[in-house]
């Protein structure tokens, strides 16, 4: 097989593990309105809302135990062990969420259960996109890392298209009972489809151009990392603030804003997110190609800064509850915010040196990713719940994304990043 049919092999394995991953992880905010109910039964539906993306909070909480986990059997025993291991540690818990009784038929049990499958989840996921990010951009040619980089979130953002796509055909097709009844269940079955396409994937990816070919290095990657770069850790941490916070707002949270939250609840939310996610799977791989022209930092910080400007207007636009406004105003911020995520599995690679590549960026994205993105969906909830203001979270975002902005700054690649993407 020629060297670029193999790279174009490894690329599409990398990059179809996180269509499987993120299907079955999404799925669960875009059930969140459905679910509250049936297993934190309240007097007031928001207070049940906000507990249900507690449950979404935990597995996300859980990231930085499966960064630490995954990167250690990524730099020590290899990339593509731990990318096939984290596979089934997602569609496995997602299958079993499927079929959990509710808080009617066993009480807190059904919540308890259900939090037990998240945390599982939680640590899967804190594997597998730093894992594929790592892989994908260290079989790449050097002249396009950033494009190549770019697909482990094309697939990841393709993922929870294809769950909202699931959820918003069920819901146009089923009625509001038999969704109650058995139409979230089926969604989350599915995953078992999934899980055997993923273990097939994964079973051809090859390691001969990554460095699973190289010899490992002695010691734990993990203690070395937090040992001797934590400075490095908090900036790239920082830098990740409103890449974790702004897209678990604006593709996970946003149709429950828009159709249950906003006094004037907007039809068919789920089909605005739909498009959204559409814009952003196209503009993604776009600007990962545009980065190689012109650099991984320059088309970031061109994002960040759009973003922050354009955050809290969004919200006030999109408050009048009107189809039109939410569809135009979605759509561009989903390609602002592609000018973020494209060139940022480069960025992060590019930064860490080869043998603690995994565990430094696993930790430093799962902790943010942990402590920023699963949490947007409920904080945003309570802020709007605690203030009255339906734009407090634009204000929240436009927070996190000051600080990601000003500490992108900082950041030096490595002296062949910087001339390759010149």
């Amino acid at each position: 097989m020629s060297s670029k049919l193999h790279r174009e092999r490894n690329t599409a394995a990398g990059a179809i593990g996180n269509v499987l991953e993120w299907y079955d992880f999404a799925l669960f905010g875009f059930l969140a309105p459905i679910m509250s109910p049936l297993f934190f039964p309240d007097s007031d539906a928001l207070v049940g809302l906000i507990k249900t993306y507690g449950v979404f909070a935990a597995g996300y909480l859980m990231r930085p135990l499966g960064g630490m986990v995954f990167g250690f059997i990524g730099d020590r025993l290899g990339r593509v062990k731990a990318l096939r291991l984290s596979v089934a540690m997602m569609a496995i818990p997602t299958m079993l969420v499927g079929i959990l009784p509710t808080y009617e038929q066993v009480g807190a049990w059904a919540a308890a259960l259900l939090i037990i499958l998240r945390l599982i989840q939680g640590v899967s996921v804190g594997g597998e996109l730093v894992g594929s990010m790592t892989y994908l951009v260290e079989t790449a040619d050097k002249t396009r890392r950033g494009l190549t980089g770019s697909w482990s979130l094309f697939g990841a953002s393709f993922g929870i298209l294809l769950g909202s796509a699931v959820v918003s055909v069920l819901t146009d097709n089923v009625s509001s009972e038999a969704m109650t009844q058995w139409g979230w269940r089926a969604a989350f079955l599915s995953g078992g489809i999934l899980f055997i396409i993923g273990l097939w994937l994964r079973s051809d990816m090859d390691a001969d151009l990554a460095a699973d070919a190289e010899p490992k290095e002695e010691g734990n990657p993990v203690w070395e990392v937090l040992t001797k770069m934590p400075g490095q850790l908090i900036q790239l941490s920082l830098i990740l603030l409103v890449f974790a916070s702004g897209f678990y707002t604006l593709f996970i949270w946003m149709p429950t804003y828009l159709g249950h939250i906003l006094p004037n609840p907007i039809d068919h939310a789920d089909d605005i997110n739909n498009i959204a996610t559409i814009v952003l799977i196209i503009f993604i791989p776009i600007f990962g190609w545009l980065s190689d022209r012109i650099g991984f930092k320059p088309v970031i910080l061109t994002g960040m800064t759009l973003f922050l400007v354009a955050i809290v207007p969004m919200f006030v636009w999109v408050d009048h509850g009107q189809f039109s406004h939410a569809l135009i105003a979605t759509a561009l911020m989903a390609c602002v915010f592609a000018a973020i995520q494209g060139p940022m599995p480069a960025l992060l690679v590019e930064s860490v040196p080869t043998h603690l590549r995994a565990s430094a960026i696993g930790i430093a994205y799962n902790l943010t990713l942990g402590l920023f993105g699963g949490t947007a969906p409920m904080i945003n909830t309570y802020l709007i719940d605690k203030t009255g203001n339906l734009a407090s979270p634009g204000w929240y975002l436009l927070i996190l994304a000051a600080i990601s902005l000003i500490v992108t700054l900082t950041l030096r690649l490595s002296p062949r990043a910087s001339a390759s993407a010149a």
